[in-house]
């Protein structure tokens, strides 16, 4: 008897030490999801910043279609009106709609290197070669940065959610909620191709 009672005894220590062990885990795959978060911002404000001169670029072009402009133009503005506010992690509504206008621009900027391709006299100048070869980077540099914060998200939240980490959390972080994910899939950069009908509108 007194040997089983030692065989428990010492799976309950087993079982505490291993959960402590994970204590600060919580704070650390917060502070991890954070960092993450940080640097999606980072890379849309820098793709922001590269619009207005693409856009300065493309409008000295002869004849380029406005309405394409407009829609790069106006999804530009929708993001730097936005406002961030600072529980977007943890509110749904709110990454909701970071998302949903990001998305709104990537989709806007695609479309314009498709109409681009239709002016080999503005792709051939060192100007708009330029840009778009930043513009691609920051795309590149976009899906990464989402990639590493849906996956520092989905710890955190599984860590949430999970033996030790639901224990800590209902002992010392019962302020934690759930983060919420990136769900608006951006469009990619390579889209489908656009009609250049006749029924186009085009305007210098």
């Amino acid at each position: 008897m007194r040997i089983v009672g030692f065989v428990i005894l010492g799976l309950v220590i087993a079982v505490l030490v291993w959960a402590a062990t994970g204590i600060n885990a919580i704070p650390t795959k917060e502070e991890n999801a954070g960092a993450a978060w940080a640097q999606v911002l980072n890379q849309y404000q820098r793709r922001a910043e590269l619009v207005p001169n693409l856009v300065a670029v493309v409008k000295g072009a002869a004849e380029f279609e406005k309405s394409t402009l407009e829609s790069v133009v106006e999804a530009r503005s929708r993001v730097g009106s936005m406002q961030v506010p600072a529980d977007i992690l943890t509110n749904p509504e709110a990454m909701r709609s970071f998302d949903a206008n990001q998305g709104a621009l990537t989709s806007a900027l695609s479309r314009l290197l498709v109409v681009v391709e239709q002016y080999p006299n503005l792709k051939a100048t060192e100007g708009f070669q330029t840009l778009q070869a930043q513009l691609e980077g920051t795309e590149n540099r976009i899906a990464v940065a989402r990639r590493d914060f849906i996956e520092a998200v989905r710890s955190y939240n599984t860590e949430l959610k999970t033996f030790p980490g639901v224990l800590w959390k209902n002992l010392l972080y019962q302020d934690r909620a759930l983060m919420q994910q990136l769900e608006v899939e951006p469009a990619k950069m390579e889209v489908p191709m656009v009609d250049f009908g006749a029924g186009n509108s085009v305007e210098q």
